[in-house]
């Protein structure tokens, strides 16, 4: 089994470059289902989640080939709707080739999604949308057998949450079906707004992305095009809290400051200097950091929950006391325990985790549970006095591409084993 160590305490020093973002990029590679021909996606990362969707592609007849950072896909030969259980269960974002199959071909056959476990996150919303604009879908033991008989409608469709997977899943079935679509109480995140300016460059016509409501007029067909995915700003929120930790400074490119409106005067709250230029981000924390009254993750415009644990791991060295309150997700504080062992001082209970600075950190041994959590570890691992080894790596791997080669660059001493 693959674990980072990490000697802490290691200054950080120099330029760091964002990849593309996960949450983009994967919509991305299941929209490229609708579009006749080949789609090529410049800055497509390396992360075992893309993978995970090439694999998808490549089951359903398209063929997937890669290029350096780009990912080209081919979907002549398409002629699959079913995912395979094994292929669904790799990452939770898998659920969106739903609609993207179902606008293509007009059926789907697949089960539940997997990914990590923060808590409830029912489809239901998926499905009782697809329902509206026409789909009949038949659920049996986690299998989803999926329909739309003479064709997808347009349909008005209220949000109870602006869910950014029901957003992207009601986009992806709306573009290519007979009529007008208008989602109300729409996610804004910035991955919607990529993901709608790539459908546009295939052909589609939507408006009001990043908005409250979402207008779609249905096209008869997409053709391919090239595209570049977004940065990805939680590895942007990343960079910043290692830099934080350490005390260092460090510049962060291709970052677009639009995406972390909220996540910036957090890191000047804790006395970082933040300097934000048109694709770059300096910060310097060489002051001591100082704790922050509140974080509250909200969606989009709002604090994101991606980001929750790696700028709480840059908390628990910050003096005073920090409050964060997770509005998304039941099951986001599983990181806490870790940090526990490694010093932090941190009582969660519910929603509500109270961070109350601490001198130091220690390195110890400790687990990733999910994504951002084993992140987190990592973050605090930099900032930690001796050894870190942070195991379960897999998680991170998800969404973070070659981590340990990234802070290795800027001086941090970080190895896979």
């Amino acid at each position: 089994m693959q674990r980072l160590v990490i000697d802490g305490e290691k200054k950080l020093s120099g330029e760091l470059y964002v990849h593309g973002a996960k949450n983009s990029a994967l919509p991305l590679l299941a929209a490229c289902v609708l579009a006749r021909g080949e789609t090529v996606l410049h800055n497509c990362p390396r992360l075992s989640d893309v993978y995970a969707a090439c694999r998808i592609l490549t089951c359903l007849g398209c063929k997937c080939v890669r290029d350096g950072d780009s990912v080209s896909v081919n979907t002549d030969s398409l002629s699959h709707f079913n995912v395979p259980d094994e292929l669904m269960r790799e990452m939770r974002s898998s659920i969106v080739f739903l609609g993207a199959i179902l606008g293509r071909i007009g059926r789907c056959r697949l089960s539940f999604p997997g990914g990590c476990e923060l808590g409830p996150r029912p489809i239901d919303m998926h499905i009782s949308a697809l329902r509206q604009m026409g789909a009949m879908i038949k659920e049996d033991h986690g299998i989803l057998d999926c329909d739309v008989g003479k064709g997808l409608h347009g349909a008005k469709i209220v949000l109870s949450f602006p869910s950014v997977g029901a957003t992207e899943n009601i986009i992806l079935a709306a573009v290519t079906a007979k009529g007008s679509t208008v989602i109300h109480n729409a996610a804004r995140e910035p991955e919607i707004t990529d993901l709608s300016r790539f459908l546009n460059s295939c052909g589609a016509r939507i408006s009001g992305y990043g908005e409250n409501s979402i207008y779609i007029e249905g096209v008869e067909k997409l053709s391919g095009c090239d595209y570049e995915v977004m940065p990805d700003r939680i590895v942007l929120a990343t960079y910043l809290s290692a830099a934080a930790v350490t005390g260092s400074e460090l510049t962060v490119l291709n970052s677009r400051v639009s995406d972390v409106e909220a996540i910036l005067p957090v890191f000047e709250q804790m006395g970082c200097i933040v300097c934000p230029y048109s694709d770059r981000i300096y910060i310097s924390a060489k002051r001591s950091l100082k704790a922050v009254k509140t974080i509250r993750t909200m969606p989009f415009p709002g604090f994101p929950t991606d980001a929750q644990a790696v700028v709480m791991a840059a908390l628990t060295k910050a003096k005073g006391t920090s409050i964060v309150i997770e509005n998304i997700f039941s099951n986001r504080f599983r990181h806490v325990d870790e940090l526990l062992r490694m010093g932090a001082d941190i009582k969660a209970e519910g929603k509500v985790a109270v961070v109350d600075g601490v001198n130091f950190l220690s390195g110890a041994k400790v687990r990733a549970t999910d994504l951002r959590g084993g992140a987190a570890l990592v973050v605090a691992g930099l900032g930690a006095q001796g050894t870190t080894e942070v195991s379960d790596i897999k998680y991170i791997d998800r969404g973070y591409e070659s981590i340990e080669n990234a802070f290795s660059s800027v001086g941090a001493s970080i190895k896979r084993v």
